[in-house]
Parts: structure tokens; C-alpha cells; sequence
């Protein structure tokens, strides 16, 4: 089922260059425009919705995730590796494990899981194919290499239970379906196939899991968001009214659906490229996990 977004708005004109990782946490929408290395937050009680900066970086910023009772301090997947990040924008490296790589990489989409861990990808700067990887953060602040040979890492998602990650190799067209152990982390035996786009159907990349425990897919370069059943039926294509949508991240309570998109690649951008979009959903999401560690 297509249908268009005709009731699209844009909540937030901020020509971002690459809108990405929209989380919804504590009754806040939080977002960064990675390659500058911002962090930004929308109020969800503002009626005129304005976003404002939280952190500004020198490297690029990925996406974060809370750090549980420490109030303003995120996990993030930054630069070349895994930081603690305090609301004055200081960093305190876990580890820096793109710095190891013979290829010159960036860390891209991350979430927290349901136990409390962090999980991110990684990509090279040039898409050499191959290069990205998939990092765990422990509660102990331990990251560890989960998967690797893969090409632009994108759009970690878990189900509610913790017990299924959902994976973006962007590059390949590819959605991966991996079962986890929660009491571990550790994967229950190698990815599968959920999903493989044909050419000309765009590229997946940000996901997130509604409370039907169905997938909502970010596509990059055809102007759409799909969502999928857990069987991997596609249950309806959304277009949006930007090519590059990033990243997909419905409200808990209100049946709204944001949108990031990006300016990057973009010949002719308008108002709704590099932005943050608003859409009316037929379902809520949930509430966006934290970091347990380092409390």
C-alpha cells in the first residue's frame, strides 16, 4: 500500500547537511546534523516548536543515547569511536577502534538497547565496500567489535523485548535481521536477510520499531519510508516530499511520525531537504532506550 504525505510539515527548516538519528527521550526530540557535529533537542511541549543546541563537536557526530541518572550526559558514537558526552560538550573517549582501520572511517547511527547497551556502526569516508563495522558498548563501558565487513552501518533498531536488532547495510540495499541474547548481548548466531531492496528502490538507512512490533525503514535517494511486518511483508510505502530521508522516529503517545532528512546529494534542495519532518502515523513508537553504565 503507497500513499503520500500530503499532511507532511516542515517542524524544522534547519538545512541541516545530514539530519539523522532521531530518538524521542523524556518528552524531547533529539536529532544531530552529523557532519558538523551537532547535537539539537525539540521541546514536546513547545507550541512553536524551536530547536536548540545542545553540543557542538570538532568531529562528526553519529548519534547518542542518554546515560542513565546522569541528567544531560549522552553515550555517542562520534568521531572515530564510542565517547562520553557532558552538556558542556566535553568528551571522554571508551575507545576509538575506527582509528585501527586501514581506511579512513567515521562512526554513523547508533541506539541503546533495552538492557542498557549501545550499539553502533561505522563507515568509511570513500564507502569502501567492506569497511563498516557494528560496535557494542557494555555497561562497563567495554566496545566491543560485534560484526564486521560491512559497508555504511545504519539504523540499528530493537524490538521492545531486546531480543531482535534490526540492521542497515545502506550500501548493499540490504536490512539484516540478527537475534540477541538480552542477559549477554551477544548475538545468537549470524544476521539473516529481512529485507533486500532491487535497484532503483533506494537504500535503507535510520529504522525504528512502532508498538505493533513492526519496522519503519528510512529511504535513502527514493523519497520514502516503508514499513514492515516482523514476517518481512511490506505493509505500506510512505513518499515523502524530500529524497533523502535519514532517519524515522514515531511519537510514544501521539500518532506522529518524524522525519530527518539531508541536503547532502540533494542537486536542487528545498525547504523539506535537510529538515525535520512531521507526519501523521496510523500507530505510537516507544520511548528511546538509555545507557546503563558509568553511573
Amino acid at each position: 500500500m503507497t500513499f503520500t504525505a500530503t499532511s507532511a510539515t516542515v517542524v524544522v527548516d534547519g538545512a541541516y547537511e545530514l539530519a539523522e538519528g532521531g530518538r524521542w527521550f523524556d518528552g524531547r526530540y533529539v536529532y544531530v546534523d552529523i557532519l558538523s557535529g551537532r547535537l539539537f533537542e525539540l521541546r514536546g511541549d513547545d507550541t512553536e516548536p524551536a530547536p536548540r543546541q545542545l553540543v557542538g563537536l570538532d568531529v562528526p557526530l553519529g548519534a547518542v543515547a542518554p546515560v542513565a541518572g546522569r541528567p544531560g550526559a549522552w553515550i555517542a558514537a562520534a568521531g572515530t569511536g564510542i565517547a562520553l558526552l557532558t552538556a558542556d560538550g566535553a568528551l571522554e573517549w571508551l575507545d576509538r577502534p575506527e582509528d585501527r582501520t586501514p581506511v579512513p572511517s567515521r562512526m554513523n547511527d547508533g541506539v541503546a538497547d533495552p538492557a542498557g547497551r549501545f550499539w553502533a556502526g561505522s563507515m568509511a569516508y570513500d564507502g569502501t565496500q567492506g569497511a563498516g563495522s557494528l560496535y557494542r558498548t557494555d555497561p562497563d563501558g567495554t566496545v566491543v567489535r560485534v560484526l564486521d565487513g560491512l559497508t555504511i552501518v545504519n539504523g540499528p533498531a530493537f524490538t521492545a523485548d531486546g531480543t531482535t536488532l534490526y540492521l542497515a547495510d545502506t550500501a548493499a540495499g540490504t536490512i539484516l535481521r540478527c537475534r540477541v541474547d538480552p542477559a549477554s548481548g551477544d548475538l545468537s548466531g549470524g544476521p539473516e536477510t529481512f529485507a533486500r531492496l532491487r535497484d532503483g528502490e533506494g537504500s535503507p538507512d535510520g529504522m525504528t520499531t512502532d508498538a505493533e512490533g513492526c519496522l519503519w525503514v528510512a529511504m535513502w535517494g527514493a523519497g520514502e519510508v516503508r514499513r514492515y511486518h516482523p514476517d518481512g511483508r511490506l505493509l505500506h510505502t510512505l513518499t515523502v516530499p524530500a529524497p533523502h530521508p535519514t532517519s524515522v522516529c514515531l511519537h510514544p503517545r501521539d500518532h506522529r511520525l518524524f522525519v530527518t532528512t539531508a541536503r547532502y546529494g540533494v542537486q536542487s534542495p528545498t525547504a523539506a531537504s535537510g529538515a525535520v519532518l512531521g507526519i501523521p502515523a496510523p500507530v505510537r513508537g516507544t520511548a528511546a532506550c538509555s545507557w546503563r553504565g558509568r553511573g
